[in-house]
């Protein structure tokens, strides 16, 4: 009891009107909602040549601290982690031009640019400059890149389950409808919102969840077929590697300074 109202002085509970029980909830909730980016991020990152075990463990390991500090220091309920659309600039467009170059490992010099950047954006931060530029944001540009962002992330889901496709015509196009991936989805939403119609709480986390545990069984019954060169993977734990997470040594630290005194101008 006295952890419990400390917690609830701590985090002024009471006064925005919620209770540890429902902070847990929606924090299991959100936590299932962007965990997805434990596996983008890696793969993302993968492909510009980085190790994809490495990335995982990076990207969960930032994630957990930046989450830590924005609710024990800020008291604001907001989780943080790697934001997509960056990780695919990143991959896509800086590496790429970086090898351009004849760099050997492109992404070394790519991840000390980033490194600058974060430097130079805190510096900005503690001038208030992000502030007054963000203030400077029209209200409805603001709504527009929420919007952005939202329909991203969606077309992403929308992808991985298989609802849509690539088209070279139209870009994007129907999936196939009978997968289980897909079927698996459907249900998933309508689940979501049957329990959120009724004000069941934790709607999603509990659809989250009992989609998850239909898709073991689909597994099983060997309906869902476990493909990771399709990129269909095995949705029941596998722990035969250990539970601990891949080491971050070979992505910890590897800035390619030399090139960066070298190539001043070209890195600026």
């Amino acid at each position: 009891m006295f952890i419990l109202e400390k917690l609830l002085a701590h985090f002024k509970l009471r006064e925005h009107g919620t209770d540890v029980k429902t902070e847990v909830i929606a924090g299991i909730t959100t936590f299932l909602s962007m965990a997805y980016i434990l596996a983008v991020n890696p793969s993302m990152l993968a492909a510009a040549g980085m190790d994809q075990g490495a990335v995982f463990t990076a990207t969960a390991v930032s994630a957990a601290i930046a989450t830590v500090i924005m609710g024990v220091f800020a008291n604001y309920p907001v989780a943080l982690a790697s934001g997509m659309g960056l990780n695919a600039y990143f991959a896509f467009t800086v590496v790429p031009m970086v090898s351009e170059m004849g760099i050997t490992d492109p992404w070394k010099v790519a991840l000390t640019a980033i490194l600058i950047e974060g430097i130079i954006f805190v510096i900005l931060s503690i001038f208030k400059f992000r502030e007054t530029l963000v203030n400077s944001v029209p209200a409805n540009l603001k709504y527009g890149i929420s919007a952005g962002i939202g329909l991203f992330i969606s077309i992403v889901g929308l992808k991985g389950a298989g609802i849509v496709s690539a088209d070279p015509s139209t870009l994007v196009a129907l999936g196939s409808i009978g997968t289980p991936q897909v079927v698996l989805a459907f249900v998933g939403l309508i689940l979501i919102g049957i329990m959120w119609h009724f004000r069941i709480k934790g709607a999603i986390l509990w659809g989250i969840l009992g989609t998850w545990v239909l898709g073991i069984i689909a597994e099983l019954c060997g309906w869902y077929t476990v493909n990771p060169d399709a990129g269909v993977y095995s949705l029941i734990p596998n722990f035969s590697s250990g539970i601990l997470p891949p080491s971050l040594a070979p992505t910890f630290f590897k800035f390619d300074f030399g090139f960066v005194a070298g190539h001043f101008v070209s890195f600026a």
